[in-house]
């Protein structure tokens, strides 16, 4: 699929086989998430707009170019969408943040809403909604729906792992929205996680497993 960015830097691949472990304690778990995150938006704002600032170095005036981070907005899908906040924020530290509370009812597999909250003026905004997992995709697909009402600039996806289910659902609902993971992983089980996978990514940041 044309607007699936695989983001295959050595750095990134070697975290993500560390998070990957079942010995990985949550400490070491988090730590890593932290750090693979903000290797991933380097990729997810490569084509950021950039606008020219006049600074004086310490011989002479220039033009320089910098970032408007006011006008970026990391969404994340609660809870294990947090997890990877820090370490985008640590990167870009002027980001708006928004949240979108969903849970995945255990019978159905789909996403319900329990929380949503985006910063104003949206349309002025470009939105980048994250989550370590796009498994299903119905997640993802909600909070995807859910934040097209607000009409921002711009949508990207950013998860750790996906697999051609999630792909393939993300693509018939929401083909016009890029998706930037770590991992394309084999497929989904019964319950609908990934395989390989690295299990559950809410309970292993915050260690509720």
């Amino acid at each position: 699929m044309s607007n699936v960015h695989v983001v295959n830097h050595p750095l990134v691949q070697h975290k993500l086989t560390l998070m990957r472990s079942k010995t990985a304690s949550t400490n070491s778990f988090r730590r890593l998430l932290n750090e693979l995150s903000m290797l991933m938006t380097y990729e997810v704002t490569r084509d950021m707009p950039m606008q020219d600032l006049v600074v004086e170095t310490p011989l002479e005036t220039m033009t320089g170019k910098v970032i408007d981070g006011k006008k970026l907005v990391f969404v994340s899908i609660l809870r294990a969408g947090n997890g990877i906040l820090d370490g985008m924020l640590s990167v870009v530290p002027g980001a708006r943040v928004g949240h979108i509370g969903l849970y995945r009812d255990p019978k159905t597999l789909t996403a319900v809403e329990y929380y949503f909250k985006m910063p104003p003026e949206m349309h002025e905004r470009d939105a980048i909604v994250v989550d370590p997992m796009l498994a299903t995709g119905h997640s993802a697909i909600a909070a995807i729906d859910r934040l097209k009402e607000c009409n921002p600039k711009s949508i990207k996806f950013v998860c750790l792992l996906t697999c051609p289910e999630g792909l393939a659902a993300m693509e018939k609902a929401h083909p016009d929205v890029p998706i930037y993971t770590a991992a394309i992983d084999r497929q989904l089980n019964d319950h609908g996680y990934i395989l390989p996978g690295l299990g559950d990514a809410g309970d292993r940041i915050f260690g509720t497993q």
